[in-house]
């Protein structure tokens, strides 16, 4: 099942595969790496989720990944005083993508 996100004129497909559901993201082709190595981590998170709970729903993986995912963050900018704006805009930028392909899902 594809999925899609907007895209603009700078940006190219790039197919990301969370717990056997694929979702199309468009993306800077200098972004791609991180992009896929973010769902990659994203994908073995939802995937631990899903093997210590009862058969939980898509929707509720993403979630719980997601807390889980910004407790460790969180954990990490405490650690290291402060945050770093740069990787901040990073999971923004990623955050709102991988929304928009939700979006796209759930409706």
């Amino acid at each position: 099942m594809a999925e899609s996100s907007v895209s603009n004129t700078a940006s190219e497909p790039v197919a990301l595969r969370l717990v056997d559901r694929e979702f199309l993201i468009a993306c800077a082709p200098e972004e791609r790496e991180g992009l896929l190595e973010s769902a990659a981590y994203l994908d073995r998170k939802m995937r631990e989720l899903r093997a210590n709970a009862k058969a939980p729903g898509f929707d509720r993986l993403a979630v719980l990944a997601a807390i889980s995912v910004t407790h460790e963050f969180l954990a990490l900018r405490k650690q290291h005083g402060g945050s770093d704006q740069g990787v901040a805009d990073g999971l923004a930028a990623l955050r709102q993508k991988l929304e928009a392909a939700l979006d796209a899902h759930i409706k």
